[in-house]
């Protein structure tokens, strides 16, 4: 057969193909991005499920509006109120997961060799979305604090791209927060060169301690201009299930009016019962007790992690203690000669029975193979002490 040109400048998920070695009874998994299924509220879900099924049966199990369903898009709106963001509930679409936002951003926005600047490292399945639009990407370096926006002023300046991706707020995979002073400085360059800025936040809520700054779309009303330039993914997959695969999108009307012609074509609608059931779980009032539920559990696990690293691995690695999100970001060194190619540890880590994810994957160009993602989230303090324990062993 003779598949789409398009298929050329993409490659199968690296972590996908790890997960293949995940068989072997015994290993312990740093490996997914995935939330605790433990933590899934299953009693509010069941509830908001059997509203749905008695209120508006049938609602709930017919066809909708591809922009979404509308209780759903009300309880939304509220819960981007509560953050900050003043949005009708007309001002967002519904989408199927904030994965379907980001190919629906591809299919609105990206022509072949059109030049997009994500950071480096990203989400590797935003990097396989985008090249498979034709994208030309662009990396931006980042440090403990995000995307260094004097670095990003240039790239923009100089390639002049369709849109700036970012993930601000615990990214995947480097777990950094991006500062509120250089998210007003990247409003200011969104205003300045008229470029659209991609915001995705799936970790926002997931902090451990101090709140984050406010989302990019949150500060955009103190910086004239720059609303109609922003378009923010946000998701209930972290948060509240990824099974029901709700997400959302607010951006410019009439970037929102295409991304719906396109959605219409791809799935006709997010599924109207998992809408409704999130939108009853929303109106419910449980979120507020379910987020401060994941918030300490994984916070904890983010501390008993951060301490082990250091206990067993030493000056072998380098990271930043995450302050919230899902992930740590660590560096070999090379200290004491250890190793500081991420997939060969990874080789070895797998048969010490403990599973990572190598950093390489993660960059749109010039890859730092010393680099490699761990998750804290589906573990528990027991099993992670004990997996890094075999890290250490590893090393």
């Amino acid at each position: 057969m003779q598949f789409a040109d398009r298929l050329n400048n993409v490659e199968t998920s690296a972590i996908r193909e790890l997960f293949k070695l995940l068989g072997k009874p015994g290993i312990i998994s740093f490996a997914g991005g995935f939330p605790d299924s433990a933590m899934f509220d299953v009693a509010g879900i069941k509830e908001a499920v059997n509203l749905a099924l008695t209120q508006e049966p049938g609602a709930a199990l017919q066809y909708g509006a591809t922009e979404g369903y509308n209780p759903l898009r009300e309880q939304l709106s509220a819960f981007m109120k509560s953050k900050g963001v003043d949005v009708s509930p007309e001002g967002l679409i519904v989408t199927t997961g904030s994965q379907q936002a980001l190919d629906l951003l591809g299919k609105t926005m990206i022509s072949p060799g059109d030049k997009v600047i994500v950071e480096a490292p990203t989400f590797l399945a935003t990097i396989q979305c985008f090249r498979l639009y034709g994208a030309e990407l662009i990396s931006a370096p980042i440090d403990a604090d995000g995307v260094k926006t004097d670095e990003l002023e240039k790239l923009i300046a100089e390639h002049k791209p369709k849109f700036v991706y970012l993930i601000p707020t615990f990214g995947n995979p480097s777990g950094a927060t991006l500062s509120l002073e250089r998210r007003k400085k990247v409003l200011e360059l969104a205003v300045k060169y008229q470029t659209l800025i991609v915001e995705d936040d799936p970790y926002g809520d997931l902090y451990f301690n101090k709140a984050p700054p406010p989302s990019i779309l949150s500060l955009s009303k103190d910086v004239p201009g720059s609303r109609e330039l922003i378009a923010h993914c946000g998701s209930l997959s972290k948060v509240l299930s990824p099974g029901l695969r709700v997400g959302w999108m607010i951006a410019p009307a009439e970037l929102l009016a295409k991304a719906t012609m396109c959605k219409q074509f791809s799935d006709a609608h997010t599924s109207t019962f998992a809408q409704a059931t999130a939108a009853h779980y929303l109106k419910a009032g449980r979120m507020p007790a379910t987020l401060a539920n994941v918030r300490k559990v994984y916070g904890e696990r983010a501390v008993a992690m951060g301490a082990a690293l250091k206990r067993e691995l030493g000056d072998a690695i380098e990271f930043t203690q995450p302050q919230g999100g899902l992930f740590f970001w660590v560096r070999l060194t090379g200290a004491g000669g250890n190793t500081k190619d991420a997939g060969e540890f990874a080789k070895r880590a797998i048969e010490k029975g403990v599973a990572f994810v190598p950093g390489a994957p993660f960059y749109a160009a010039d890859p730092d193979v010393a680099t490699f993602r761990l998750s804290f989230a589906t573990a528990d303090v027991g099993k992670i002490e004990e997996g890094v324990g075999r890290l250490g062993k590893a090393i």
